[in-house]
């Protein structure tokens, strides 16, 4: 299969999970086992954990970037590798979190409110149009079209990096608020 053809095909891929992840967690989160009915107990241990993941996946972000500046391309498709697996990772671990626990009301007044609200905010709409570029970027890399993936990784990193930096620090602003 030639490289075009591998990306063609997995255009649509990218396309449908753009839509169906942001769309899936949206409902998901709207979803409380507990208020429904069925005994679980909340995972209340889990915020402090996917945090750490966001501050490992910046982590992961700039060290891909590092290595393939110095040249080592294995290291930097490992590092990616594992940055999208701690993406996927975050993302099941807080969609389990809301599913089981109620949603923490941020606590804060006067400016602090409104620059938590303003990082929460874009934190959420970056991290929805983060899933297609971090799709394309790794299909480009993928299908060997390395031209390609460089001038998109160029868009994705800053955002990317954005989204799991701004994550960790969500977490630290409502950490105070968490019920015990």
């Amino acid at each position: 299969m030639s490289s075009l053809s591998k990306e063609t095909k997995y255009n649509k891929l990218i396309v449908v999970l753009s839509v169906v992840i942001p769309a899936v967690v949206a409902l998901l989160f709207g979803v409380n086992l507990r208020k429904l009915g069925y005994d679980v107990q909340p995972l209340s241990f889990l915020p402090p954990i996917y945090a750490t993941i966001n501050g490992l996946t910046a982590v992961l972000l700039v060290s891909a970037v590092v290595a393939i500046k110095n040249g080592n391309r294995k290291l930097h498709e490992n590092l990616m590798k594992f940055a999208i697996a701690c993406s996927v990772a975050f993302l099941a671990m807080y969609v389990a979190y809301h599913m089981t626990s109620d949603s923490t009301k941020f606590g804060g007044e006067g400016a602090i409110k409104y620059v938590y609200y303003f990082i929460l905010i874009t934190h959420i709409l970056l991290s929805i149009i983060i899933i297609p570029l971090v799709l394309t970027t790794y299909v480009k890399a993928w299908s060997e079209r390395f031209d390609k993936h460089k001038k998109i990784a160029k868009i994705t990193f800053p955002i990317w990096l954005y989204v799991a930096v701004t994550g960790v620090i969500v977490y630290l602003m409502i950490s105070p608020y968490y019920a015990s």
